[in-house]
């Protein structure tokens, strides 16, 4: 069933490719299982609320239900007994790996990504997994399933690797959601459907054309996925007025159109049920509102942060839907310019001009809007309220690495990284210690690669090899003393990494690619006391991909 009834959209239609309506969507575990998933995320059955989600049952649903109705109320009735009765909760992949001491860092990300794959799935209508025609890259951990910006991170190793046929399988399952559903959810589960995640498919698109043979074909090939995530991203630019929004476009005052996160629904997320119920009764806002805003928030991927918070601490104050993003309208930047090469590819010069037009349109309104000269941040706007929010986090680095700040512009964040959010560790991803993920003392893989490489292309070398020292170390720093790489680390300090919903994870994806890219970019790289960090050479790290990290800044759009 489709959650929005087709509009018409004209200008949509004459930029974007149309393609026939989408398969009917698999329901998420909420809407299947209605009362019984309330009790047993309520009175969780399980202490991590992605687990019931994940399970895979026995019996039809409607079998279920049907004994849940007849057994609840007799005497006695154990509702956790019940569940393992007619659920197989998902257990770790068994892959007989062990990390082998002593081993390179590098040599250890190689083997690691045999053990992050996974063979395309089968369909299976009761499983809330969608189904992808590749083999793919998990995270690792908890996180069985694909997710959508982790993957850009995670080819940047495999492409360093040398697995090139595994980063273009890849690009291939994000095509094939998009063709399936009109966008990519935010993950290969039923319950992320209602979402996406920060747009990072033509991102994707440049890693593999620019590590191609043949990139004209490669563009060509992913130019109706490119139209199809556009028109996505873009749904309400035909009949917007200023000052409106609409799912996850904002027309302001003047006319310009820039993009915000959103979620098509406004129920607790099935993954983390309880937490969003108890999140809404502590706040006298509407339970849908908080609701919905918790789901954008999970959309940007910053889940959860203090940039998002109304009070810079609670939860409940959560106001992502209010805000535009520097680093969503960068990527969407990204889009455009890169949708702007799939139709010249594809013979058609005018939707290429009209793209590059839109590109240079909305990167200007980045550098207008969305720069707080104060701060010397681009920074999050409150498009009612007609303020920038004035937070500095890593979301600053995005119209550096995009090619979007003038030079100025570059130097000043260039120069508020160093001052505010540098760290013995590497950048911290905002000045607040909130105890959100998201915030101090934590850095992540994804922001730390943002951040050096949009220093790098603007010129500022220096720092931004000090980042890469600095995150590299923390991080090697970790493996050598655990044998373990994981989803985000203290930068601040020597302890674990913490705060969000769910303990830190190991594995992990998108650690291991940009680790992986950066040891290759920056061989030099030492620990503490003077050593390098040694990798046994690979053959493809002689030879480094013509990847678009490793391409000189483009000129401002």
């Amino acid at each position: 069933m489709r959650l929005f009834k087709a509009r018409a959209v004209p200008l949509l239609l004459a930029l974007c490719l149309v393609a026939p309506p989408g398969q009917a969507q698999q329901q998420p575990p909420a809407a299947v299982y209605g009362e019984l998933f309330r009790d047993v995320q309520m009175q969780r059955v399980f202490p991590d609320g992605k687990t019931f989600v994940d399970a895979e049952p026995k019996a039809d649903p409607a079998e279920i239900l049907r004994r849940y109705a007849e057994e609840k109320g007799k005497p006695g009735f154990d509702l956790a007994a019940f569940v393992h009765r007619h659920f197989t909760p998902p257990e770790p992949e068994k892959t007989g790996y062990h990390s082998v001491p002593g081993q390179d860092v590098c040599s250890h990300i190689d083997a690691l990504w045999g053990v992050l794959t996974r063979r395309p799935d089968r369909s299976d209508p009761r499983s809330t997994l969608l189904p992808l025609p590749n083999p793919y890259v998990v995270p690792g951990g908890r996180f069985g399933e694909v997710y959508y910006w982790d993957s850009y991170f995670t080819m940047l190793g495999l492409i360093q690797s040398g697995r090139r046929d595994l980063a273009r399988d890849v690009l291939g399952n994000f095509a094939s959601l998009i063709d399936r559903y009109g966008h990519i959810p935010n993950g290969n589960r039923s319950y992320y459907l209602s979402r996406s995640q920060a747009p990072f498919f033509a991102t994707m698109v440049e890693l593999v054309a620019e590590s191609s043979a043949d990139p004209a074909k490669v563009y060509a090939d992913a130019l109706s996925a490119l139209a199809r995530e556009y028109a996505f991203w873009m749904d309400g630019a035909d009949f917007l007025k200023p000052g409106e929004a609409y799912r996850r476009l904002v027309r302001l005052p003047d006319g310009t159109l820039l993009n915000r996160y959103w979620d098509d629904s406004d129920q607790p997320r099935d993954e983390s049920y309880r937490e969003d119920v108890e999140t809404a009764r502590s706040t006298d806002r509407s339970p849908s509102e908080v609701y919905r805003d918790l789901r954008a928030a999970a959309e940007s991927g910053w889940d959860f942060s203090s940039r998002w918070l109304a009070d810079g601490k609670t939860l409940g104050t959560i106001r992502v839907t209010a805000v535009i993003p520097p680093d969503l309208n960068s990527l969407m930047t990204e889009l455009e310019t890169v949708l702007a090469k799939a139709y010249a590819a594809a013979g058609r010069p005018d939707r290429a001009a009209e793209l590059q037009a839109r590109a240079k349109q909305r990167a200007e309104a980045v550098r207008r809007l969305l720069w707080d000269p104060q701060a010397g941040v681009f920074t999050d706007y409150l498009w009612r309220e007609g303020r920038l929010t004035g937070t500095v986090t890593l979301a600053t680095a995005y119209p550096l690495f995009f090619g979007l700040a003038d030079p100025d512009q570059a130097g000043r964040v260039a120069d508020t990284l160093e001052r505010r959010l540098l760290a013995p560790g590497g950048l911290l991803t905002t000045e607040v210690a909130s105890g959100q993920q998201w915030d101090a003392p934590n850095g992540w893989a994804p922001l730390e690669w943002i951040a050096i490489r949009g220093l790098a292309r603007t010129g500022h070398d220096p720092l931004a090899e000090t980042v890469a020292r600095r995150w590299a170390e923390r991080v090697v720093g970790v493996y050598t003393q655990t044998g373990k790489l994981t989803e985000k680390y203290d930068v601040a300090g020597t302890e674990a990494a913490g705060g969000g919903e769910y303990p830190n994870q190991d594995g992990f994806g998108w650690t291991n690619g940009v680790l992986r890219r950066l040891l290759a970019l920056y061989p030099q790289l030492t620990v503490a006391g003077g050593g390098t960090i040694a990798c046994r050479a690979a053959a493809n790290d002689n030879q480094p991909s013509a990847a678009p990290e490793a391409q000189p800044a483009r000129r401002l759009p």
